[in-house]
């Protein structure tokens, strides 16, 4: 495994969108293939139409040629004291030097210090549940399709500071 990269988080804005919806396209491909779901426009539209840049934050890393290293949505979800994550991808090529654990448990940290529960769907099939299910998420429902996982609310550790 490669090091960490180094990276940070910063507010996503409407000019993000297209570049975060190429993003998704590739990174969901091999498995909607695999489940004979792909569909290039819908791909692409479903993140169009569900993009809230207010609740997105985009992941960078300091490469002035290729700063955009992947996306995560944290937002309220439907059922009060509980966070949605969506929209978690990373470029392909950084999967397994540790990016995605490092950005999860900041999303999760920001959770627990508000004392929120989180829900995500991930495709089923799809490598990225043994990272969430690695972080405290335990099956909720599943179909042919989604798997829908949940991580109860946290306390947080008093002597934990939370950025």
């Amino acid at each position: 495994m490669s090091a960490l990269p180094a990276w940070t988080l910063r507010p996503a804005t409407a000019a993000d969108l297209e570049p975060l919806v190429e993003l998704r396209a590739g990174v969901m491909r091999p498995d909607l293939e695999r489940l004979g779901r792909y569909d290039e426009h819908r791909v692409r539209q479903r993140m169009r139409d569900a993009y809230r840049p207010e609740h997105t934050s985009v992941v960078e890393l300091p490469d002035p040629a290729e700063p955009l290293a992947g996306c995560l949505a944290l937002a309220p979800d439907e059922r009060p004291g509980t966070l949605l994550l969506e929209h978690f991808y990373l470029r392909p090529e950084l999967h397994g030097r540790g990016l995605g654990t490092a950005v999860l448990r900041a999303a999760l940290d920001r959770a627990d210090a508000g004392g929120l529960a989180v829900r995500l769907n991930v495709l089923n099939g799809s490598p990225a549940r043994r990272l969430y299910e690695r972080h405290g998420f335990a099956l909720e429902s599943e179909d042919p399709v989604d798997v829908h996982l949940h991580r109860p609310a946290r306390p947080v550790d008093p002597g934990k500071a939370v950025s």
